[in-house]
């Protein structure tokens, strides 16, 4: 899945940018969003191998919820003069894309009318 697959980037890009400068030294941040940051794709997997659309839904809305913790730990890196404006820009501008892309994937899922894989004899 492409959401899985950019939320997974997205982990590495914040593991690269918290391990170093006075981000790495920041121990409780650091550890705050690399966690949040991992939570997204681990969120999305673990709903999907659940193979029932309710379950995947609550686990996408997991991961929005964790997307939603990182776009704010980016803010306060940034504030902090942890990130320089660029970094920030770009990571803001991905966390926002997956965060819509996992509230059209919930709505969607919503709409269909298959239940999951789990349910089919």
């Amino acid at each position: 899945m492409e959401i899985w697959q950019k939320s997974k980037f997205l982990a590495k890009e914040i593991y690269e940018i918290t391990s170093i400068g006075p981000f790495s030294k920041d121990w409780a941040l650091k550890d705050q969003i690399r966690r949040a940051s991992i939570s997204i794709p681990c969120n999305i997997a673990e709903g999907f191998e659940r193979g029932g659309n309710k379950e995947f839904i609550q686990f996408l809305s997991y991961a929005k919820g964790s997307a939603g913790e990182v776009f704010t730990q980016l803010h306060i890196a940034y504030e902090l003069g942890y990130l320089s404006k660029e970094n920030f820009i770009g990571l803001e501008q991905r966390v926002n894309k997956i965060s819509s892309m996992l509230g059209g994937f919930m709505k969607y899922l919503k709409r269909c009318g298959q239940k999951g894989a789990k349910y089919k004899l």
